[in-house]
């Protein structure tokens, strides 16, 4: 009877810390949705629920996928293409993204050096979860695209941020980052031009950064070049590997089809770097997703290897609505905003308008407490700078029409001026 007595509270006890126990990892807890999706859900929210509101919270360009991207995907289901691929891709899209990085970035990889994903943040996470280790620090520059920290979180690293001042236009120094690697650094994220910013960094500035890295062989480079095609005016993009050949053999050089190709439901990242990265990257994949959709890799081998006259005609378009949108922002009394060299965001800065009541009495103390008023007084959903870890500021997409643009801007001069 005693055994059986000690038998059954033995029992309970597994029962009652089966019940305190969580169901969700503790590791799920370092880390947040993302704060720009969630921006431009609540705003799809609202709409639904029959408010007026413009939305400039996304990364998406408003043009359509062009129509040979279209076409390819079409005839690739009418003739079957609809199989599996190699877990990182089919053959051919790996061929087309050799030919890329030759022509446009002076970069030769072999085809068992590139990696395909489903979207460019699958090849970042795919690369930190194949490479880091508890304790190992991953630097990011600030402000950075808010994925960046939170895959760093879930990979089991530590995030390290070098505050980009807006007196350099939010580009970091390369003192800054010399002085931010230690020991323990695996990792370099590096993003041009820049999401949230539209910061680009000219071939000098970039050159400096590369001979910072060179003195430290063991960290790692992981460039996000999605923006790459988007550059204005004078800017000359460049990444780190083409500007330092001996960064080559520890760089990983992200890109992909979403922004430039305007194909960004379709889901097709890729990357090109050392043979031993890649064949890991490949693992997590295989034991993730698998293959990315087979017919969405058919489209981006149309992409790579079709016309690409529409990018320059949709750039036409950027540069025109980044204008006036810049030329509208700065002509509100509390906000200043900077000309992006790329991309299609800009990051306005609104620290003398800190401290100031909406008419609806609340207190403005956060960049996140101006948005959420601006999109509950006016209907403009934006996203608020300390989801992109530099305050205070706020990101407009301006990746949609010029009258909404317009629209916009007049909103939110009158929200603006209403505070007090």
């Amino acid at each position: 009877m005693i055994e059986l007595s000690l038998h059954i509270k033995t029992i309970q006890t597994i029962v009652q810390m089966g019940q305190k126990m969580s169901m969700l990892s503790n590791n799920l807890a370092r880390v947040k949705p993302s704060p720009t999706i969630a921006m431009s859900s609540l705003a799809t929210k609202m709409k639904s629920n029959g408010r007026d509101v413009i939305s400039l919270s996304a990364g998406e360009p408003d043009f359509d996928t062009p129509d040979h991207i279209k076409a390819a995907a079409i005839d690739a289901i009418k003739a079957g293409k609809t199989k599996y691929t190699d877990p990182d891709g089919m053959q051919s899209l790996k061929e087309a993204v050799c030919a890329k990085f030759e022509l446009e970035n002076d970069l030769i990889y072999k085809t068992s050096q590139i990696s395909i994903g489903t979207g460019g943040k699958q090849i970042l996470y795919n690369a930190l979860m194949a490479t880091l280790n508890p304790e190992d620090e991953v630097i990011i520059p600030a402000p950075y695209w808010v994925s960046y920290p939170d895959m760093v979180l879930l990979a089991g690293g530590t995030p390290i941020f070098i505050e980009g001042s807006a007196a350099n236009n939010y580009k970091i120094t390369p003192q800054q980052l010399e002085n931010s690697i230690t020991a323990k650094t695996k990792w370099f994220i590096f993003n041009s031009p820049s999401n949230p910013t539209g910061a680009g960094y000219s071939k000098t500035e970039l050159k400096k950064l590369t001979e910072v890295l060179m003195k430290f062989p063991n960290v790692l480079v992981m460039t996000d070049d999605m923006y790459e095609h988007l550059a204005y005016d004078n800017f000359v993009f460049s990444t780190p590997a083409q500007i330092e050949p001996k960064l080559y053999e520890r760089t990983l050089t992200c890109n992909g089809v979403s922004k430039a190709y305007a194909m960004t439901g379709w889901r097709i990242g890729f990357a090109g770097g050392p043979e031993e990265l890649i064949k890991s990257m490949r693992k997590v994949q295989s034991q993730s997703t698998s293959n990315p959709c087979t017919i969405s890799q058919w489209a981006a081998l149309a992409a790579l290897n079709g016309s690409k006259n529409f990018i320059s005609e949709n750039n036409e378009k950027f540069v025109r609505r980044r204008n006036l949108v810049v030329e509208n922002l700065n002509m509100i009394e509390g906000i200043s905003c900077p000309v992006p060299e790329g991309a299609f965001y800009v990051y306005p800065n609104i620290s003398d308008l800190i401290g100031r009541t909406t008419k609806n009495g609340k207190v403005i103390l956060t960049d996140e407490d101006f948005c959420t008023a601006l999109l509950e007084e006016v209907g403009v959903a934006v996203v608020f700078g300390s989801a992109f870890g530099l305050s205070p500021n706020f990101r407009i997409s301006y990746a949609t029409s010029d009258k909404l643009l317009i629209d916009a801007c007049k909103r939110i001069n009158k929200f603006c001026r209403s505070l007090s």
